[in-house]
């Protein structure tokens, strides 16, 4: 009975998730864009000892807002959140949701973790409300590796799924959904933009921007 008390104990230890900071990212930071007519506000978790930085972390987040931006899609707001949490530094759905219910966040959230446990294993995942009828927890969420190449792309390749709540690809030259992510893939087509503008204002991920964000110039 003791031995038994005592694994579970160091089982919710080692499950505890730790808030080790707090910080909202400035505008001049996220590279908002002159001019969009829709804003995005998005929750980045990065989880200590996953191998990504504070400095990585928001440079992904500006080439990824750099890229929506052709949409008039500006993002106005990120908060970066840093968590102890060593029993989730590898992604895997069960793993996943457990994280995501013990510290909520707003959506959409950007999770950076260090690996997959995941077979096949994707550097990169998105989900969406389409593809999370069974885990509803993890609904409008993007989980990167600290493995992902060209992450920036890749960042605004899956928050482009979850915004167009979609798991469609291309195969058009250049285009930011193709299957592989590559730094010349950065394009989005104009129907692409409008669905991603559609749904995810449908869906509460994206809000109308105020004047300021309608400026010229």
């Amino acid at each position: 009975m003791t031995a038994c008390v005592a694994l579970l104990a160091a089982g919710a230890a080692l499950s505890q998730v730790e808030l080790l900071g707090r910080e909202r990212l400035a505008a001049e930071e996220l590279g908002v864009p002159a001019r969009a007519s829709l804003r995005l506000h998005l929750t980045l978790v990065r989880l200590e000892g996953s191998g990504w930085t504070r400095e990585r972390a928001i440079a992904t987040v500006r080439e990824a807002a750099g890229i929506l931006a052709q949409c008039g899609v500006a993002l106005e707001r990120a908060e970066l959140e840093t968590l102890a949490a060593p029993a989730y530094l590898d992604f895997s759905t069960p793993a996943a949701r457990t994280l995501a219910r013990s510290h909520p966040v707003g959506r959409p959230a950007v999770y950076l973790v260090r690996d997959t446990r995941n077979r096949p294993a994707f550097d990169a995942e998105a989900i969406g409300r389409a593809n999370s009828r069974t885990r509803p927890e993890l609904a409008d969420t993007v989980w990167l590796t600290a493995a992902t190449r060209d992450p920036g792309v890749a960042l605004a390749h899956e928050l482009a799924h979850v915004l167009m709540d979609s798991g469609e690809h291309s195969r058009a030259e250049g285009n930011l959904m193709r299957g592989e992510t590559a730094p010349g893939n950065r394009i989005l087509s104009q129907a692409q933009c409008a669905r991603l503008r559609e749904t995810g204002r449908g869906n509460g991920l994206l809000r109308g921007a105020p004047s300021a964000f309608l400026r010229t110039g």
